[in-house]
């Protein structure tokens, strides 16, 4: 009741100024401190999810820049007005005013080497910023500024410092439970953990946005890690605590992160995981099934691409409505078709290599004669007793094109005819294998061709 009574408070007084046909009443009526609480309350209530409340947001970032921007000496000697100054900085204020309301200012060495750090942080030098901010801590702030200083040091520390980052993202958390901050926090210790392989912190982080914020309008930022850390960790996470997240979503949201789940699993070869986040998109909830969904269709048919029912996959995708799909999944279902018909393709005719002259020998005996006749007649080779690769060279063709992904001694290998049938068959390539092997490389190039999840 309270804090609802004081942002009641704070708007209605934003209200009066920005009705003022004279744009000095807000600078008049309104401290810096008072300006920026404001700007605060209206950052909470759109990371729960109030989206109306961003053109409000704007308007409040002019006021507050251009009350800053009026300040004086005398406004700064009030500590509240000063620390607001760093709060506007952080939170998303212009560094150029910042600046100049700082060299104005007269405070204390600490309170001025938290300006620098925040001032080299807006001006995009991290290592200026962490040098400049590593004696101070968060913990020994007043709780609005020590919230958003471990905010900050905990992204400059995130990728050289990780579990520094996390502990400083914690008492970020601590300090501003129910903010902006902790939304920021939470979502970015998802990303961290990811990358630290810690599935614990991972579903925990996860869970606790999902609870909170999940209609933050920064809420895609923490989808793209979430999907990105299931993938990652899907070896330590479980199917059943993967559930127990995304039943907090509504249906809607959870079938759009088990279709992008299912996407990425299909195409880094994750059958299993990409068949359960298939059948979880096709299942819906509340008896809204999204059987009929294409999208959920075209991911359950890439898990099992190449198995052993392929003719299924097959119809399957011949089934899918082409017209209901994005551009990149119109391209993913067509190179899926072009593999899955690969596979069942019957294996390429074998090259006939130009024997090289018989000598003369004498007759040989009736029942070897009949043998060499039946072979001369081009009947198939039992598979797998000839090399894919023609027994002799011929060394005075025009060369082929360089391949660069063979070895260099390939080029050296020449079989001389003479050479038995059991030589010729040691390289020999399995050809369900080989197109196994084509297939992976093949939707390699498409996960890079498409790039972006569908939305």
């Amino acid at each position: 009741m309270k804090r609802a009574a004081l942002t009641s408070r704070m708007i209605g007084l934003l209200l009066l100024a920005t009705a003022c046909p004279s744009a000095g009443l807000a600078q008049d009526t309104l401290q810096p401190y008072q300006l920026v609480r404001s700007l605060q309350l209206v950052q909470d209530r759109i990371a729960a999810g109030d989206h109306a409340a961003m053109p409000m947001q704007a308007k409040l970032l002019e006021m507050t820049d251009a009350r800053l921007r009026a300040a004086d000496a005398e406004d700064f000697k009030d500590p509240k007005n000063f620390r607001a100054l760093l709060v506007y900085g952080m939170s998303g204020g212009n560094p150029v005013t910042v600046e100049a309301a700082v060299s104005r200012a007269a405070s204390d060495p600490r309170n001025l080497a938290i300006a620098k750090g925040v001032i080299d942080y807006l001006n995009g030098r991290p290592g200026e910023a962490i040098e400049a901010l590593r004696p101070i801590d968060p913990m020994t702030l007043p709780g609005d500024l020590g919230a958003f200083l471990a905010l900050v040091k905990g992204s400059l520390l995130a990728t050289d410092q990780p579990a520094a980052a996390l502990t400083l993202l914690d008492e970020a958390k601590l300090l501003s439970p129910g903010t902006l901050v902790e939304e920021a926090a939470l979502r970015r210790s998802v990303g961290i953990a990811v990358t630290q392989g810690d599935a614990a912190r991972f579903a925990l982080a996860s869970t606790q946005y999902v609870e909170r914020y999940l209609y933050s309008p920064y809420a895609s930022q923490f989808a793209d890690s979430f999907v990105s850390g299931v993938i990652a960790l899907h070896m330590s996470i479980s199917q059943d605590k993967l559930a127990d997240i995304t039943s907090m979503m509504d249906p809607e949201r959870e079938k759009v992160i088990y279709l992008r789940i299912a996407r990425r699993a299909a195409i880094d070869g994750m059958s299993d995981l990409s068949a359960f986040a298939s059948a979880r998109a096709e299942q819906g909830r509340d008896s809204n099934t999204n059987q009929g969904d294409p999208r959920a269709l075209l991911y359950s048919s890439l898990s099992t691409v190449t198995s052993d029912t392929i003719e299924d996959v097959r119809t399957k995708l011949g089934k899918i409505d082409r017209s209901k799909l994005s551009d990149g999944d119109r391209a993913l279902l067509d190179a899926a078709q072009a593999i899955a018909g690969e596979v069942v393709a019957p294996p390429a005719s074998l090259p006939v290599a130009n024997p090289a002259p018989a000598p003369v020998v004498p007759s040989p005996e009736p029942e070897i004669a009949a043998a060499s006749t039946t072979d001369a007649a081009g009947l198939p080779p039992v598979e797998g007793a000839v090399s894919e690769k023609p027994a002799l060279a011929p060394l005075a063709a025009a060369p082929a094109a360089p391949n660069t992904s063979a070895p260099a001694t390939d080029a050296a290998t020449v079989l001389p005819a003479s050479a038995p049938a059991v030589a010729a068959s040691a390289d020999t390539t399995d050809p369900t294998d080989a197109a196994m092997t084509k297939t992976r490389r093949q939707l390699d190039l498409i996960d890079q061709m498409l790039g972006a999840a569908p939305k």
